[in-house]
């Protein structure tokens, strides 16, 4: 099997952890294992006298858990809503009882910034909710605008960089991001199933709200002070996401990765140009490449790539319209056949 949908092609050592005999998780082994996962993920984000939460859960449980005792003590939310992983935030304002500014970004469009700013001056949010990518599209968002926008207006910053972590560079203290939140099946390359929630330095003390049992910032920081979960984790993904850090250093860190990632997306938009696909994103990110072929039967690329060749790629709501992940294994080699299978199929 080839995969490009995430979390791509997994090393073979990571995949063989999931096999192993493993370690009743109260323990003092297991606890300072969580505590250097912690330290090697702050390095990795640049998020200096931060903490971290590392929750069994899926992302959006992760974005929940942001909404409940962060967003929920806050006065309005403002949301770029660029596509589905946007339009989250604005749907769990709303489940919440928050208010919040819905502000709509076409499909595969970059922000208008200065209209984002007139929008900022107008509303005096005092929390702002974006991706750092809309992987819906491909369409990467500039932080650094954001940023200095949310400074200006002095407008707390939460950022979803669960496609874009280790995928595109990103410093938490310098963009002066409040919160940040990944998960493991995209960039850190091992397995869905555990979701991570990076707090900035200025929240130390921060005075949370408790509105929900299972995701409550408090009681998981208490924990995670000890190395510990407040409930049993997947035991299994956090040994696995302990090897996938310590890889990561050895390998060069997060600039080695995104490198990698970097190339792996220019190799397979030189054949995007090469059969005549569209790129539509204003600015893609190197985290996917989001093409349009003329495929015009429902997800059919999609489906023979898995009857045919056992080969995933990730379908969207858009006819014709398949996304190519660039995280995981993968060579020059395999994106040139990928390529050559899509085209083959498209015009069969």
């Amino acid at each position: 099997m080839e995969s490009y949908a995430f979390p791509g092609n997994i090393d073979q050592y990571i995949m063989e952890i999931g096999a192993q005999p493993f370690m009743y998780m109260r323990t003092d082994a297991f606890s300072e294992i969580n505590k250097e996962s912690e330290r090697i993920l702050l390095d990795l984000i640049h998020c200096s006298g931060g903490r971290t939460i590392i929750y069994t859960g899926s992302g959006t449980g992760a974005m929940a858990a942001v909404v409940e005792n962060y967003v929920s003590t806050k006065q309005k939310a403002f949301v770029v809503d660029g596509g589905s992983f946007g339009h989250r935030w604005y749907e769990m304002c709303r489940y919440y009882d928050i208010p919040a500014v819905d502000y709509r970004v076409p499909f595969a469009c970059d922000i208008d910034y200065d209209d984002l700013e007139a929008q900022i001056e107008r509303e005096r949010p005092d929390v702002f909710l974006c991706q750092h990518h809309e992987t819906s599209s491909g369409q990467l968002f500039d932080l650094a605008r954001i940023s200095a926008i949310c400074r200006q207006h002095r407008v707390s910053l939460v950022v979803d960089v669960i496609s874009t972590f280790l995928a595109e560079e990103l410093n938490m203290d310098a963009l002066g991001i409040d919160i940040c939140i990944t998960s493991t099946q995209k960039g850190l390359n091992i397995p869905p199933g555990l979701s991570i929630i990076f707090l900035g330095r200025a929240l130390e003390g921060y005075p949370f709200r408790h509105r929900g049992y299972y995701w409550d910032f408090a009681s998981n920081l208490d924990n995670l002070r000890r190395g510990q979960t407040p409930f049993s984790p997947a035991t299994i993904l956090y040994l696995q996401l302990n090897a996938r850090l310590r890889q990561l250093q050895a390998e060069g860190g997060e600039l080695q990765n995104i490198s990698e990632v970097r190339h792996r997306a220019q190799v397979f938009r030189t054949h995007c140009r090469k059969y005549g696909w569209d790129i539509p994103a204003e600015n893609p990110s190197s985290a996917i490449t989001g093409f349009q072929t003329s495929d015009n039967e429902e997800r059919r690329i999609f489906k023979r790539l898995m009857t045919d060749f056992a080969t995933y790629i990730m379908p969207s709501g858009r006819e014709g319209f398949y996304r190519v992940s660039h995280m995981g294994l993968q060579t020059d080699e395999a994106l040139a056949r990928l390529a050559e299978r899509i085209h083959l199929i498209e015009v069969s």
